[in-house]
């Protein structure tokens, strides 16, 4: 066997059979005599498909075996000073600033807790805190402790712990949670108490009647303006979004979550006149720019929020959020226009029709019965009056009497 180095260090290449592995020193015995550990797989007993995979395999080795001396730091300062400007640097600044405060609640928990004394022990019991007294719901304890996991790994990554602990721990699986939306009934009471006589008040009968019947996201339309909709041809297109700090400092993004998110929608006419009609009344208060706006700048999503409660609580409906409209536009299509699941996936800017049927397969109606009724008499199926072949040997039934098999098994009585 003949081994030829690598760029790094303790990884050979076999070039007989062109494979990667690590050997790597692991100190003397008693006797003075040298130990190696040797590896060409890796902890799923797969072969390396680089010699940068061996190369990890070796350092995890080497930390398993020769203990070293890992930065004695708590969990607080990994995750201030380490894990989350890194994490700043991979994500957007706004899935930052969402995803940080997940992020820092095991701060919270571990407070200065040295990060290589967080045990196995330590992880289920934290597990365990957010299961039963943290009175956060499973789907966002789940996230939570999801979050917890990625952190360790980080640790693991840049050589400060030998393993993640928390991987031999269970992850926390999501909760059933059904998502609140709004019938056609029910959006028709809460439109009903909506009056349209001021200019503040018929923007939120706008906003309400404009997310229920589109179905995009808070973002999406928070970010539309008037260049995107096509008042002669009744098309709007979804182009942007919005990263919203504050009413006088926001930022347009050119760009949206996926590929599929960029699209163009027929406004129905109905919704049409109804932006007709806004579109004008918009340009007697001097607002030229975003649709969904009193003032030419961007809707917020706390303000639609208010409005919602507000007018939920006034038409004694359920209160929704923004992604509750988007539901209820999602239900208004199945439900009420019988919109089929490509139809529903390009309008609400899904990657794929099956992120659809994940979160609304229970609204398509059964067809079950439909299909079965439907079946019957559909085809002529009466059969041939005589046979068309002559069967020989095994396959030759004639009467109650099978050819070609032995006469104990044709004397033999069927039973009862």
């Amino acid at each position: 066997m003949t081994l030829s180095k690598t760029r790094y260090a303790n990884v050979y290449k076999d070039s007989k059979t062109g494979r990667f592995l690590y050997q790597v020193f692991l100190g003397r015995d008693a006797l003075g005599k040298s130990k190696f550990k040797k590896g060409r797989r890796n902890q799923l007993n797969k072969p390396f498909k680089s010699a940068r995979e061996a190369y990890q395999e070796a350092q995890r080795i080497k930390r398993e075996y020769l203990n070293v001396d890992l930065d004695n730091i708590s969990y607080s300062y990994f995750m201030k000073n380490k894990f989350l400007p890194k994490y700043r640097g991979d994500v957007e600044s706004t899935t930052y600033e969402t995803h940080s405060k997940i992020f820092l609640k095991a701060v919270d928990f571990f407070k200065e807790t040295m990060l290589k004394k967080i045990t196995v022990g330590e992880c289920e019991k934290y597990r365990t805190w957010l299961l039963t007294e943290s009175g956060y719901s499973q789907n966002y304890a789940s996230l939570i402790y999801t979050a917890f996991r990625q952190s360790l790994d980080y640790a693991v990554e840049i050589d400060l712990i030998a393993k993640n602990p928390s991987m031999k721990t269970k992850a926390i699986p999501k909760g059933r949670s059904v998502a609140k939306y709004w019938t056609k009934s029910e959006f028709e009471n809460v439109l009903s108490c909506i009056s349209t006589d001021s200019f503040y008040e018929h923007l939120i009968y706008i906003t309400f009647l404009f997310f229920y019947r589109i179905g995009c996201r808070v973002a999406e339309g928070s970010a539309l303006t008037w260049r995107n909709v096509d008042l002669v041809n009744g098309k709007v297109s979804f182009i942007q979004t919005i990263h919203y700090r504050n009413k006088l400092d926001y930022e347009i993004k050119p760009y949206l979550k996926n590929d599929a998110s960029r699209r163009t929608l027929t406004l129905d006419n109905e919704l049409l006149e109804v932006l007709k009609e806004w579109k004008k009344l918009q340009e007697k208060y001097n607002v030229k720019e975003f649709v969904l706006s009193y003032d030419d700048t961007p809707l917020n999503k706390s303000t639609l929020s208010r409005w919602l409660k507000k007018y939920a609580e006034l038409a004694g409906v359920p209160n929704v959020n923004g992604r509750g409209l988007r539901h209820s536009n999602a239900s208004y299509l199945i439900a009420e226009l019988g919109a089929d699941v490509l139809t529903v996936s390009h309008r609400l800017g899904h990657k794929n029709p099956m992120t659809t049927l994940k979160y609304y397969a229970h609204m398509f109606p059964d067809n079950d019965i439909v299909i079965a009724s439907k079946m019957e008499n559909s085809m002529n199926i009466k059969p041939a009056e005589k046979s068309h072949f002559e069967f020989n040997g095994n396959q030759n039934i004639s009467g109650n009497i099978i050819s070609g098999m032995p006469k104990v098994c044709q004397n033999k009585k069927k039973p009862a």
